[in-house]
């Protein structure tokens, strides 16, 4: 059915979309079988648009659904573990934790039963029905590929005290920050019954009838942290541990660090690896998928996970069948490389599917990574972010680039529209505006490619090293410095092309 209450779209709440009805599916801890994945995509075959899309929570949607999923399919969905036992909390964030839980050989702890445990806890209290849409959880258990500065209204990290292992409580205070510390320590078994105490402190300061939910933030805010989280506390049969208040915040890791999970590496169980898959804007193909799960049966535990990063793992593979599967992936024109433009390009569904969008992003995120593939050859990571609005739904963090969609009344029009056109963004949005230092205005997309690899090659050229990042390199210098190395080459291949000509 159509969402009458929550602007954000679940199993059983799917919401209109501009190309069609859009349904998303809760995927806690970005989890699934091959059983799961195939009945995933045999119902975006039948229902959909052949194709379904991994989201920034690791969710799949399916897009341009003309019809209502009927009741048996869901309940069948239901069966397989996908979607809530309990509809009605069915469009509750997804939980959210690192894709590696439980196989990184650096985690301190796996925090996949803590997933499951939460998970569980919201379906068995209908009372819950009252949070708001946007109420996210997320675990971090301390590994190399980290999930603690995804944007969430609470954060459990793990860290190692006298050689236990505690998690330290961050809350979402500011928005479009990552989370902060409040100084609160809890031993892994005591995580839950926080968690169920902070849902209850908010759900007793606000209206649950209210179809506009205040985030967690705004209730936050509003009575003062100190005085919230004395109000958690009194629910608790426990007495809270504080060590060192607000010292500490979720590290940021370098961008590349952020696609580290890109290719085959080795997990903690002896013989044992994981693949981690590019896809495309997030995108899978249903015969991909479902192909997909058919390998991860074949060749591993059957299980498949998805990303915050909008890409995927096949796990627990044996050694000796890496090859074949890294065949197996390439057959079905994916790819497993971290130097793929398209293992951190990121772009929001565009105007093809949301209304507020001004470009589309998607068309042009892949006609870019298209030319680019031909003209840079990359050597690490960069992280190029399309947004057809100011509100960002793909992808709320730093990006290396960041191109945002406007409608350019400046330019000439092409058939009586407006040419789509983009801002472009570079570095560390912390220093500067919510998406970095803006460089240039009004970039027509049929200029965008060939200026993104000028950015490109100059970044190769002028960094310090092969280690500095393509934002610590745009950080060491103003705009009008940027500018002036971006144009030398410009008029250096002039120049050459020139000569060449003559």
């Amino acid at each position: 059915m159509l969402s009458g209450f929550t602007a954000c779209p679940g199993l059983f709440y799917a919401t209109s979309a501009q190309d069609g009805i859009l349904s998303r599916l809760r995927i806690p801890g970005g989890i699934l079988n091959s059983q799961q994945c195939q009945a995933i995509a045999e119902i975006a075959d039948n229902y959909g648009g052949g194709y379904v899309d991994v989201t920034n929570r690791a969710n799949l949607q399916i897009r341009e659904i003309n019809q209502g999923i009927n009741s048996e399919v869901l309940q069948q969905l239901q069966s397989l573990g996908l979607g809530s036992p309990n509809s009605a909390v069915d469009h509750i964030r997804n939980i959210m934790t690192s894709p590696t839980a439980g196989i990184d050989p650096a985690e301190l702890i796996d925090t996949r039963p803590l997933v499951q445990k939460w998970d569980n806890y919201i379906a068995a209290h209908p009372e819950l029905v009252g949070l708001s849409a946007k109420f996210s959880v997320c675990f971090d258990g301390g590994g190399k590929v980290a999930v603690s500065d995804r944007l969430n209204d609470i954060l459990l990290t793990a860290e190692l005290i006298n050689t236990q292992v505690y998690f330290r409580l961050h809350l979402g205070l500011i928005k479009s920050k990552p989370p902060t510390d409040t100084g609160i320590i809890l031993l892994p078994e005591q995580c839950l019954s926080i968690l169920a105490a902070l849902a209850d402190v908010y759900l007793h300061h606000i209206d649950i009838n209210s179809k506009r939910k205040p985030r967690l933030r705004e209730v936050v805010n509003s009575l003062g942290w100190e005085n919230y989280l004395q109000q958690v506390e009194w629910r608790l049969n426990f007495s809270v541990r504080r060590c060192e208040h607000f010292i500490k915040k979720p590290s940021q890791a370098k961008k590349e660090e952020c696609f580290s999970h890109i290719g085959v590496h080795p997990q903690r169980q002896e013989n044992l690896f994981y693949i981690g898959v590019v896809l495309p804007l997030g995108r899978l193909e249903s015969q991909q998928m479902w192909r997909l799960g058919d390998l991860a049966a074949q060749y591993g535990s059957g299980t498949i996970r998805l990303t915050p990063w909008q890409n995927l793992l096949i796990t627990d593979i044996t050694q000796k069948w890496v090859v074949d599967v890294q065949n197996e992936i390439a057959e079905l024109g994916l790819d497993f490389k971290v130097t793929n433009i398209k293992s951190s390009l990121i772009a929001c569904s565009g105007k093809r599917g949301c209304a507020a969008s001004a470009t589309d992003t998607k068309g042009h995120a892949l006609a870019l990574a298209d030319y680019l593939e031909t003209h840079v050859k990359l050597d690490r990571p960069i992280n190029i972010h399309f947004s057809g609005c100011a509100k960002s739904c793909a992808q709320h963090h730093n990006s290396d680039i960041t191109l945002l969609g406007v409608s350019d009344g400046l330019r000439p029009t092409v058939g009586n529209r407006d040419m789509e056109s983009y801002h472009v963004y570079v570095g560390d949005r912390e220093n500067h505006e919510k998406f970095g230092l803006k460089i240039y205005e009004y970039v027509s997309f049929a200029e965008l490619p060939a200026l993104i690899e000028q950015m490109l090659k100059v970044y190769k050229i002028h960094r310090f090293n092969h280690d500095e990042s393509f934002q610590e390199f745009v950080n060491r210098y103003s705009i009008t410095q940027l500018k002036d190395l971006f144009e030398s080459l410009k008029i250096c291949v002039h120049l050459h092309l020139s000569a060449v000509c003559n």
